[in-house]
């Protein structure tokens, strides 16, 4: 046996910073299976997000408003550049396109039932409008997608405003997925598919290829719709600038921009972490493009990818945009991921907070699933009232901090309210490094 002195030292196990675990898992499941992996919310890396900014609360230099003894304003008209009939919101935050099909009708009544108590829009998703979801809806929203699943004129006329939809922050340029488990007779019957088999939406649409058709396009829907409603362009956070720029060119009234931490049903997990920008280095360009053309605030810009409180929702209006959409802490709000199903998420091979599968319909919460005893576990009033009370707190946070800065709407929040703790976060949002007068790249 060797001498004490001579025995090596014993060492931890060291991981490869590039050839992580989780890296060396997906190695080996690809070359097992050779199929990609897909799954659904948002990314998991980290990316520089809202957390990395701060704001500047007034003291000597401004004047804060007293708490709930001053008013603050957070209504928002959407759409009123064209439209004769915009959406009025209460709140500045939206609820975001959520299909019926990925969801259950149960969530999708949830989702109409909070938005309306706490005065916003929700958002139909691709698989058309069902009457739960009109019906419970004050204010709806119809996506006009690629797919163009469950799209007629009849609904489109019945809608609050129009989304049409070019791209997804978790997949921009990318389509969609709907496996054959979550095809059951109605949503078939909505969409015209085939039961039971796999669908992967476009992902672009069939009778247009750029802005100067999308211009053809956003006419023929304000012919069909007699210029009532607001006709919004959703893209994925790319190239945000030209993007921005190019949906005001062809006659939107407001532009949706959708950052790479937002939740998808389903796609490739490749693309999720991979493509598309993160919403905070997105929102600046946008901004700066519609300052260039002359239409900030004119034309208004909505945001969202990872919008989790009032905190955030605040940073998204100081950085210039008029109002948020929220998808995944919505569901959140709604009962997805809770621990009380822990047991059940743990047979799935997962556990409550990492739940990602929704494709696969096996919710536990019956929120991401079409299967009828899972989907009747969620009360859609239950629901509802959880969102609501969500809607409301992250209005009252957004409130509480406008005040903070001494603003009396909480549009009136601006960059120079804000600083960053991260040279990367200065540089995205374009607001200085915390202690310094820097903005990075200025």
């Amino acid at each position: 046996m060797d001498a004490p002195e001579n025995r090596k030292p014993q060492t931890l196990p060291r991981y490869s910073a590039t050839f992580d675990p989780h890296t060396l898992s997906e190695i080996r499941r690809a070359a097992a299976t050779g199929i990609y992996d897909i799954r659904g919310g948002g990314a998991k890396r980290k990316v520089p997000h809202f957390d990395d900014l701060l704001f500047l609360g007034a003291s000597m230099s401004r004047y804060p408003l007293e708490g709930y003894r001053e008013a603050c304003n957070t209504a928002v008209t959407l759409g009123n550049r064209f439209a004769k009939k915009p959406i009025e919101l209460k709140i500045p935050i939206t609820i975001a396109g959520m299909s019926f099909g990925s969801l259950s009708g149960q969530a999708k009544e949830a989702l109409g039932r909070g938005a309306n108590m706490a005065g916003t829009s929700t958002t139909t998703g691709d698989g058309g409008m069902t009457p739960e979801e009109r019906g419970h809806s004050e204010q709806l929203v119809y996506q006009y997608l690629p797919s163009r699943y469950g799209m007629n004129p009849d609904d489109l006329r019945k809608a609050d405003a129009i989304e049409v939809v070019v791209g997804q922050g978790a997949k921009p340029g990318g389509g969609g997925m709907l496996l054959g488990q979550k095809i059951n007779d109605r949503v078939a019957q909505m969409r015209t598919l085939p039961k039971g088999v796999d669908q992967r939406s476009a992902c672009r649409h069939p009778d247009w290829t750029g802005p100067d058709d999308l211009e053809i396009k956003i006419g023929e829907l304000r012919e069909i719709t007699g210029w009532q409603v607001p006709i919004y362009v959703k893209v994925g956070a790319a190239r945000p600038y030209y993007d921005t720029a190019l949906s005001v060119k062809a006659g939107a009234d407001v532009v949706v921009l959708d950052g790479m931490q937002g939740g998808t049903a389903a796609t490739q997990d490749v693309f999720i972490e991979h493509v598309g920008l993160p919403i905070l280095a997105a929102i600046r360009p946008a901004v700066q493009a519609l300052k260039d053309l002359g239409m900030h605030r004119k034309v208004q810009l909505v945001v969202s990818g990872g919008v989790r409180n009032g905190a955030d929702v605040a940073k998204c209006l100081a950085l210039g945009a008029d109002a948020v959409s929220i998808g995944t802490a919505a569901l959140v709000a709604l009962g997805d991921n809770d621990p009380a199903y822990e047991a059940e998420y743990n047979a799935l091979g997962t556990t409550a907070g990492a739940y990602d599968d929704w494709h696969e319909g096996n919710d536990p919460a019956g929120i991401t699933t079409q299967v009828p005893e899972l989907a009747a576990r969620l009360d859609p009033v239950k629901a509802g009232q959880r969102l609501a009370n969500f809607l409301n707190v992250m209005t009252l946070e957004c409130q509480t901090i406008a005040r903070a800065c001494g603003k009396s709407d909480v549009h009136n929040l601006e960059p120079e309210d804000l600083v960053a703790l991260t040279v990367e976060a200065a540089a995205m949002a374009q607001v200085p490094l915390a202690g310094t007068s820097w903005v990075p790249g200025s």
